[in-house]
């Protein structure tokens, strides 16, 4: 399976289809939410959860490991992780800084209470990572409305 599409290949994708992805909402012991700082568009320069696209022909296990482990450098597994639910990104710019369309993400999201605390690596897609309190989190100025809508959903302390 390809890990990258040729270029003009994969702005035609991001023009007229949407984009599958997988989101991960990690929670440390003490209620602090992982934000990376995104360095590419669509939402570059915002505070946003970690995660990334599903690859054609990728069962959705392999793709969650091998996005936890590219973007943070984890090892948790599908099965480690409580299903949030099916969100819909949508963005006036893409990737590629070209006008005329913007990028739409279908995104699975995923939440994982870890049990002790982890070192986390930040890589292409973030300058840093931060662990940002729960409370905090929906009333940050730098914290992408697409992540906020997670925690409006479900917040850590609801967990059952």
């Amino acid at each position: 399976m390809p890990d990258q599409l040729p270029r003009d290949e994969f702005i035609q994708i991001v023009r007229n289809t949407p984009l599958v992805a997988i989101d991960f909402v990690l929670w440390s012991k003490d209620d602090r939410l992982l934000l990376g700082r995104r360095n590419n568009e669509p939402a570059k320069g915002f505070l946003f959860v970690p995660g990334g696209r599903i690859f054609k022909d990728e069962k959705l296990a392999a793709a969650f490991s091998r996005i936890m482990a590219g973007e943070m450098g984890l090892n948790y597994r599908l099965a480690d992780a409580h299903y949030l639910g099916v969100f819909e990104h949508f963005y006036p710019t893409n990737a590629f800084g070209l006008s005329g369309f913007g990028t739409h993400y279908v995104v699975n999201a995923y939440e994982i209470r870890l049990a002790a605390d982890v070192a986390v690596r930040a890589e292409a897609q973030h300058s840093e990572y931060v662990w940002m309190p729960a409370a905090e989190v929906l009333s940050h100025p730098e914290v992408h409305a697409n992540t906020k809508a997670y925690l409006k959903t479900h917040r850590p302390d609801q967990r059952g």
